[in-house]
């Protein structure tokens, strides 16, 4: 697996990012705007040659507002689509397309009726009314809600000063008017600016799907990198904290060490199916454990499992994992001999002190791990705990660090060891195998 891509992927420069799919946006919106403008000039061509013959003067008026409008708006969704393709189009900018959807919608919708003449009660008789739905449509494919309430608050106050509008003079056939507003061609109008208003939806849901499955896609590379990283860290790699982690640093954790004791002669003459369940098995309770005690599985090696624990409780999370590690070993021994298999034991070995963790690696393969004395130590504490005949065997350092009293919770002293690696004695306590 390309690790690297993959984590760069999902730490996207969230403000270039958004910006540029704003653009994006603005870019099918100048589009969708000169396929509204074309259609609705068509649907207009068609209106004007069923009535063949316009011989009211206001009506006239009305065809040749309408035809500018279209025009002027064809104009507009040119010119931004053009300034998107050149790269000319700045985010701010869109700001100006939101106000002059507005303004080419109010505008229109009040000469209507200042031109026709009738008060502004019979407002939405105005087909212009009907461009409302597209130019909100337009708001969604944006997918800015601010950009969109806005506009929502411009139209209605809008058309709320509209409604409350008195002609200066009232036209003489008043009822008239009104009426050749509700006829066929501007009926015809009005279901054309629906369905527009509705392929525009339209292009805004399948935008939305797409967009869905792109976040649904980059959450199922997340989770893959679970799979060769800890959970705990696959989120902040993909939050973006890849560089920090690639720099490592120096801090106090406590690292757990826990193997299987007996498995290699365990091995010897099992079918692979029969291993394969068993480690599943193990790594099965080692992760309920380490992830009810906040335990980071850094690896498993075979048999074997490392677990590091940091923050303020970092130790006294160690000590409660490896009690529990003890207990849920101990059921499955006890479960594994009641169903007539071997009963295997471990050992867990558990240190305190100062590491260095950060990520490491090629391109081609990152991996997360802690370097240092601490790591050795806890690793041959782990092996120690054989010859010792212990369970658990943890170092003076993590109980002083968890502020544990080792007589009260059961802790025997055992006498210091010169581990392999180190000048001094380390003190140790340990725990006899339940």
């Amino acid at each position: 697996m390309q690790l690297l891509p993959a984590l760069k992927a999902l730490r996207p420069q969230e403000p270039a990012l958004l910006s540029a799919a704003e653009v994006e946006a603005e870019r099918i919106v100048a589009l969708l705007r000169i396929v509204v403008a074309l259609g609705l000039m068509l649907a207009m061509l068609l209106a004007v040659e069923a009535v063949r013959v316009i011989e009211e003067p206001h009506l006239r008026r009305q065809v040749g507002l309408a035809a500018a409008t279209m025009l002027s708006y064809l104009a507009v969704g040119t010119l931004i689509y053009w300034a998107i393709w050149r790269q000319l189009f700045r985010p701010w900018m869109i700001w100006l397309a939101v106000f002059a959807d507005c303004a080419f919608l109010l505008l229109n919708s009040f000469l209507s009726l200042v031109n026709t003449g009738v008060p502004g009660a019979a407002l939405f008789a105005m087909p212009a009314v009907w461009m409302a739905p597209v130019v909100l449509a337009f708001g969604v494919l944006r997918l800015n809600p601010l950009r969109l309430a806005v506009k929502l608050v411009l139209i209605a106050a809008g058309f709320a000063w509209m409604i409350l509008w008195q002609p200066p003079e009232a036209a003489p056939d008043l009822v008239g008017r009104i009426r050749l507003t509700l006829d066929l061609p501007p009926n015809f109008i009005r279901l054309v600016m629906l369905c527009l208003a509705g392929g525009v939806l339209v292009v805004a849901a399948v935008r939305m799907r797409t967009l869905l499955h792109r976040s649904i896609e980059e959450a199922r590379q997340k989770a893959n990198l679970t799979r060769y990283l800890p959970a705990q860290l696959a989120g902040r790699l993909a939050g973006g904290g890849l560089e920090a982690m690639q720099e490592g640093r120096h801090q106090k954790m406590a690292i757990l060490f826990i193997d299987i004791r007996g498995f290699t002669s365990w091995c010897e003459g099992r079918e692979p199916q029969e291993v394969s369940r068993l480690i599943t098995e193990f790594r099965t309770r080692v992760e309920s454990v380490a992830a009810r005690t906040a335990g980071l599985i850094d690896k498993y090696i075979g048999d074997a499992a490392m677990v590091l624990f940091e923050g303020e409780r970092a130790a006294a999370q160690a000590l409660e994992c490896a009690d529990g590690l003890v207990a849920q070993m101990r059921d499955w021994r006890q479960t594994r001999e009641q169903a007539g298999d071997t009963g295997l034991g471990v050992g867990i070995g558990v240190h305190w002190g100062e590491v260095f963790s950060g990520v490491t690696g090629t391109p081609e393969r990152l991996e997360y791990s802690v370097f240092g004395d601490t790591v050795n130590t806890a690793a041959r504490l782990e092996q120690l705990t054989k010859a010792q005949g212990m369970a658990v065997i943890t170092s003076a350092d993590l109980l002083q660090a968890a502020g544990t009293e080792p007589a009260q919770e059961g802790w025997a002293a055992l006498p210091e060891e010169v581990l392999r690696g180190r000048s001094k004695g380390l003190a140790l306590f340990g725990k006899a195998q339940g």
